[in-house]
């Protein structure tokens, strides 16, 4: 198998899904998720995502769809499609697995997946985290990231918007 190959595997749908939930939980890794649209991948972005992954055996993230991307941001995001974005996720090597979704949250897939750990910024509180109250029912944990100041797709917009 090629390298591609390899980072296209970690982009999963439907039953692939939950054949390595099954794999993982059977052997009793610790599941983390996260999501985001991710849109231009940049250095606090893989601070961000690879202290997520120091939380646990599995990382997951739930990549927000292009026409997600467009009601949540507006109408000139996303920047990067979402099988750009999707594949450049993947590539990553402590990210296992990457999920698209449609919805403006990531709350159905959140009660599918039964993360152990789910993430999100420091600029969420707790109860504001969508999801957060399905996952400490499971007996799981809701954590909060610091981001890495001064390091934004907005900024990175704005940048090129003034170039």
């Amino acid at each position: 198998m090629n390298r591609i190959d390899l980072i296209n595997n970690k982009i999963l749908k439907g039953q692939r899904l939950y054949q390595m939930l099954n794999i993982w939980r059977f052997t009793d890794q610790k599941i983390v998720f996260t999501n985001g649209c991710f849109d231009l991948l940049h250095l606090g972005h893989i601070d961000y995502l690879s202290k997520a992954a120091d939380m646990g055996n599995r990382l997951i993230i739930g990549l927000n769809s292009d026409s997600s991307t467009a009601n949540l941001k507006g109408p000139s995001r996303p920047i990067t499609d979402e099988v750009s974005r999707a594949t450049l996720l993947a590539a990553l090597f402590f990210v296992d697995a990457v999920i698209l979704f449609d919805e403006e949250t990531p709350l159905n897939l959140i009660a599918k997946v039964k993360p152990n750990i789910l993430v999100k910024g420091a600029d969420y509180s707790i109860d504001e985290i969508v999801g957060a109250d399905l996952v400490i029912a499971n007996g799981g944990a809701v954590k909060t990231i610091n981001y890495l100041p001064g390091y934004s797709t907005t900024s990175i917009e704005q940048k090129i918007k003034n170039l």
